[in-house]
């Protein structure tokens, strides 16, 4: 369950973590213990370095308040699986590097003995934050009667909100008698029209709803009539999110900004596929409801952020920049022994800043740019041309922690391979499996598949490839795929989830040029196509390439030659975790 297991961001930011071993970590709870040199081994060589983790145990997860970044996420200080669940407390000048506070919320009432989820937060009138959360009053029926609870610093003049307290009205929201077990992860709230407003997700039967909540004090709330949005065969909604968005530039916009030239955007964690979808629509002030255009699919084939290990998303409004940021959680591939092992489970990804495309269809996602403040020693390629089966080592850059920047470009769409119609009427979740997977970097094509080998062993049996495949319609349109394939990522470990992640990329190929960037950090490798049009993280444990012992290859393996028109590649440092 996404309120099970996930993370909250103050700033009106949150996200959920997802249950099973390719979905999140779920085991039962166990004490943490560093006794072996095994273990220390196991627990440094997959420790991210410029991503966010604490230093031992179980994460599954802002809010920008007085000059700091505030995250919230639940934590269990027992062990490296979930259960006794705390909202643990971080906080960031630049969201990169983190200052761990006491834990900020943990079970302590009636209505949140069973649990803590997740919520939102929201900054009233007169610069003070509130925490919007489900808390769990009986484990039963599965996976809890879910009720909603709200916290307010108890010093709202400390930067840094050490302390939360519950007032004694909670719950403020109960649900209805059909759906207790299925109404959970309240947003940030927005005002207009003299109401506050939040939405909760939820289901009846297969049909996935966010439910519309209205306070003119933000003490009473009551339900809309009808629900704000609602989808059929989509199953229980987690994690929703909605959020305005400018129609030109790039800038963000507070979540209550209404008027012309303002799109909105509503996001789901599907607890059926464990993925998330988006879609862009028009916000309905008569009816208060949601309606997308219909320039994407609203369901199981839609747009996402993320087409690999990214859940449980939530975005915020940073006013001290004017971006909106995009947040997810990363779970494990690893089995929850291994996760016991290393004594940690879960990462936080980097933070992204969020804004509309110019086709106004589809949303571009970026690193935040203070990640670059970690880079150091670069590395520079230019006019390198790729033959088929070429294979090239970028020297001098720390491969197992790095940053990277590669612009292909080629002179001839001519022998790009044939698109099977097919693959249309596949789900965005098994592109991966069924394209990506079965046409891998080592099936040779023809333009493409070229890209990078991250974390590869010297004699390559292990690599994570990031790889384009261009194909070709029967129209003489061409469709760009964008892969991420873990299979080749561990050679010693068999118990490894390792799928093959896929997404097309929308691009015109005119000017015959296709741009990625690679963020490497140990375990995870998060690519961005095209300055983020499509977006793929992976989570790998390789076995050899490990520590001094990864190297970083550019490579083509299709008949069409490949020229990197420029790479930059930059050794990263490691992030402050104090």
């Amino acid at each position: 369950m996404c309120g099970l297991t996930r993370f909250v961001w103050v700033l009106a930011l949150l996200i959920c973590l997802k249950n099973g071993r390719d979905g999140g970590v779920m085991a039962l709870e166990s004490n943490y213990q560093t006794q072996t040199r095994n273990h220390v081994r196991v627990k440094q060589v997959y420790r991210t370095g410029y991503h966010f983790q604490p230093k031992k145990n179980w994460i599954n997860g802002p809010m920008y308040y007085k000059g700091y970044y505030h995250l919230f996420y639940q934590y269990n200080p027992k062990g490296a699986v979930w259960g006794n669940i705390v909202w643990a407390h971080s906080v960031s000048k630049d969201m990169i590097n983190w200052i761990h506070l006491e834990p900020a919320i943990v079970p302590s009432k009636p209505y949140d003995k069973y649990g803590c989820w997740s919520g939102s937060a929201t900054i009233l009138p007169g610069d003070k934050p509130v925490i919007l959360y489900t808390g769990i009053v009986d484990p039963k029926p599965a996976p809890g009667h879910q009720v909603q609870v709200y916290a307010i610093p108890a010093n709202y003049s400390d930067p840094y909100l050490r302390e939360w307290i519950k007032p004694d009205d909670n719950p403020f929201l109960k649900p209805t008698s059909e759906n207790i077990s299925a109404f959970r992860d309240p947003t940030t709230a927005w005002y207009n029209n003299g109401h506050w407003k939040i939405i909760i997700g939820s289901r009846h039967h297969h049909r996935g709803i966010a439910y519309l909540y209205r306070s003119r004090d933000f003490v009473t709330w009551v339900k809309a009539k009808h629900p704000f949005h609602s989808k059929r065969d989509t199953g229980m909604w987690e994690c929703p999110d909605f959020y305005p968005v400018a129609c030109k530039g790039t800038n963000g916009l507070d979540t209550s900004t209404l008027g012309k030239g303002v799109k909105h955007v509503l996001k789901n964690s599907l607890e059926v596929t464990r993925y998330e979808y988006y879609t862009i629509g028009r916000y309905n002030l008569v009816k208060d409801k949601y309606i997308p255009y219909n320039t994407t699919e609203d369901g199981w084939g839609g747009l996402r952020y993320d087409y690999g290990n990214f859940f449980g998303s939530k975005s915020f409004y940073d006013p001290s920049t004017k971006r909106r940021i995009v947040w997810s959680w990363a779970n494990e591939s690893s089995t929850a022994t291994e996760n016991i092992k290393k004594g940690w489970a879960g990462i936080q990804l980097i933070p992204r800043k969020v804004w509309l495309d110019k086709s106004g269809y589809m949303l571009l996602q970026w690193p935040i740019s203070e990640l670059e403040n970690l880079r150091r020693k670069k590395v520079e390629l230019k006019k390198m041309t790729l033959n088929k089966g070429d294979i090239v080592e970028v020297k001098g850059v720390t491969a197992v922690q790095a940053d990277i920047e590669v612009t292909f470009t080629f002179s001839s769409l001519e022998k790009a391979e044939l698109y099977d119609e097919k693959w249309a009427k596949f789900p965005q979740h098994d592109l991966g499996k069924s394209i990506c997977g079965v046409r891998g970097a080592t099936v040779q094509g023809g333009l493409g598949p070229f890209g990078l080998m991250t974390l590869a062993s010297h004699d390559l049996k292990e690599y994570t490839p990031v790889f384009f495949r261009v194909f070709k319609t029967i129209n003489e349109k061409y469709k760009v795929l964008l892969c991420s394939d873990a299979t080749p990522s561990s050679l010693l470990n068999p118990n490894e989830y390792k799928p093959s992640f896929g997404g097309f990329v929308d691009v015109d190929l005119a000017e015959k040029k296709l741009s990625l960037r690679s963020l490497i950090d140990h375990s995870v490798v998060e690519s961005f196509a095209e300055r983020g049009k499509t977006v793929i993280t992976s989570r790998v444990y390789p076995t050899l390439a490990i520590n001094s012992n990864a190297h970083l290859h550019v490579f083509n393996n299709g008949y069409e030659p490949i020229t990197i028109k420029k790479l930059n590649a930059w050794s990263m440092k490691t992030a402050s975790m104090t």
